[in-house]
């Protein structure tokens, strides 16, 4: 939780909702910072393997089957069977169901609350748990949010004497007429522009109706959910006219040298090449960055550029700054010199990837390894972030650090991905994977072997793993873990051998 942008609660509230709250931080309002360390509804939703689905080319062989002669049959199959051998599984991946959903069902919008002031008044400790970590999403993270318990007599009295905020949270009970009757004691108060969302106990589409005319925003029926309250807020604030916020994926190692950036790059390419999916990679390695070698590019402007005055860049500058490697590609490359050194605050990184986000479906972060606030806010502000480490105990420790750091800061969010590179170095004494993973408390995503020749032809050529070899375990791993990261299907050419048959039976 961002230390600028705290969440309050009533000391009442407090009293009840955690067991034992913090001190007064000493600001002079009265309030208390709310406990969010509770941490039992991020449990990772992930545990089903992924399969290749197969089903379709197994159906469509049978049936042409019956209508092609023998030797037809044979070259087709034979066809088939070279299509095939190109999707093998990879060597290991414990893959969970591509989206993310939240308790309650509903998917959580990626778009970001702006920023705004909230005020929430909730009438039982259950509503007030759940605005709780409602406050302390990532996507909340620019709004400041006022959680008090009372329900609607507590928000007239606040507001007799204060003005009130953008939006409204007020939790009513009651059958449908004193529902009418609160909200009509409550529009006396309120201000012109303020948003107000009421929470009742009831399912009537009457109040519903009655409640739209008297100028509320919407009404949910409780119990409410995490997802069901930030979604109702992204929907208020949300421009129909504006095109959907880019997913921004972000890649960190564990420590230096653990082969972070090349998993980043290749997924980058996987999403581009195999998914034919738009997407812009981002080098933050400023100084050291490897981006444009991997790609072969020699840029001479990037998001060093970009960073020195943020404010001015629009998407005509990002135009001109980017680099098109290939057709769904683009890169935003760091300066790789050591020329200058770079100081960098939060807003200035903040904007550049707000930026980004705005043109393109998919964004994919390479983030060193450096534990800045910027980089910090860049991981937890992320929709998904994939934790590259090796099988040492240096790495086991910094991923345990980070995955229990993140995991708090993103409450609401499923857990990073792990993957765990250069497995099988010779001679080199390895913790198991199994015993990786049981030490962290989270499941391994991919596990990449050790392959010096293949990685190290790549890097020397500017080329990526699915150029040099497409039909390597390492290949279909980087396809698998972009699979589930953009929620995109691959485009496996499986259906060459059915066209080409199709085309012998009409002669053409």
């Amino acid at each position: 939780m961002n230390e600028d942008n705290k969440r309050y609660i009533e000391p009442d509230l407090a009293s009840q909702l955690t067991p034992e709250p913090d001190a007064d931080n000493g600001e002079g309002h009265g309030y208390e910072e709310a406990d969010f360390t509770d941490t039992s509804y991020a449990e990772d939703p992930y545990s089903e393997p992924v399969a290749y689905d197969t089903s379709e080319s197994d159906l469509t062989y049978e049936a042409d089957q019956e209508m092609a002669s023998q030797e037809e049959q044979d070259e087709w199959q034979q066809e088939m069977t070279t299509a095939d051998e190109a999707v093998l599984e990879p060597e290991v991946v414990v893959a969970a169901p591509v989206g993310q959903e939240m308790p309650g069902g509903l998917p959580l919008q990626d778009r970001m609350i702006p920023r705004i002031s909230i005020d929430a008044f909730c009438d039982d400790s259950d509503s007030g748990v759940v605005m709780q970590r409602v406050a302390a999403d990532r996507r909340l993270n620019r709004a400041h949010v006022n959680i008090q318990m009372g329900g609607v007599e507590a928000a007239l009295e606040t507001y007799a004497t204060a003005s009130t905020p953008d939006l409204v949270l007020i939790e009513m009970f009651g059958e449908r007429d004193k529902v009418l009757g609160d909200i009509d004691r409550l529009a006396e108060v309120c201000d012109a522009g303020t948003k107000v969302v009421v929470i009742g106990k009831i399912n009537d589409i009457i109040l519903y109706r009655e409640l739209v005319q008297r100028g509320v925003s919407e009404y949910l029926v409780g119990p409410i959910t995490v997802a069901q309250v930030i979604d109702t807020m992204s929907g208020l604030y949300a421009d129909p006219d504006m095109a959907p916020i880019g997913r921004s994926i972000v890649f960190t190692g564990a420590k230096g040298g653990v082969g972070s950036s090349t998993l980043a790059h290749n997924v980058a390419w996987c999403v581009s090449e195999r998914m034919k999916h738009d997407v812009t990679l981002i080098d933050l390695d400023l100084p050291f960055g490897t981006a444009g070698l991997d790609f072969n590019e020699d840029p001479t402007q990037g998001v060093a550029e970009a960073l020195m005055d943020p404010e001015r860049l629009d998407d005509q500058l990002l135009d001109r700054l980017l680099v098109k490697c290939s057709e769904h590609l683009s890169l935003f490359a760091s300066p790789s010199s050591l020329e200058r050194t770079y100081v960098m605050d939060t807003e200035a990184f903040d904007s550049i990837l707000d930026t980004v986000r705005a043109t393109v479906p998919c964004m994919i972060v390479d983030l060193p390894h450096i534990w800045e606030p910027w980089s910090r806010h860049i991981l937890s502000t992320a929709d998904e972030i994939v934790i590259t480490a090796t099988p040492d105990l240096a790495s086991l420790r910094n991923t345990k650090n980070l995955m229990e750091t993140l995991v708090q800061a993103r409450q609401n969010d499923a857990r990073p991905k792990l993957v765990i590179n250069q497995l099988g170095i010779p001679k080199r004494p390895e913790i198991p994977a199994k015993d990786f993973a049981e030490a962290i408390g989270a499941e391994v995503d991919l596990i990449l072997p050790f392959d010096p020749q293949l990685f190290g032809t790549a890097a020397n050529n500017g080329q990526m793993i699915g150029e040099v070899k497409p039909e390597s375990k390492a290949a279909q791993g980087f396809v698998d873990l972009a699979q589930r990261l953009t929620n995109r299907e691959v485009a496996v050419k499986k259906q060459a051998g059915v066209t080409k048959f199709w085309s012998q039976l009409v002669g053409k």
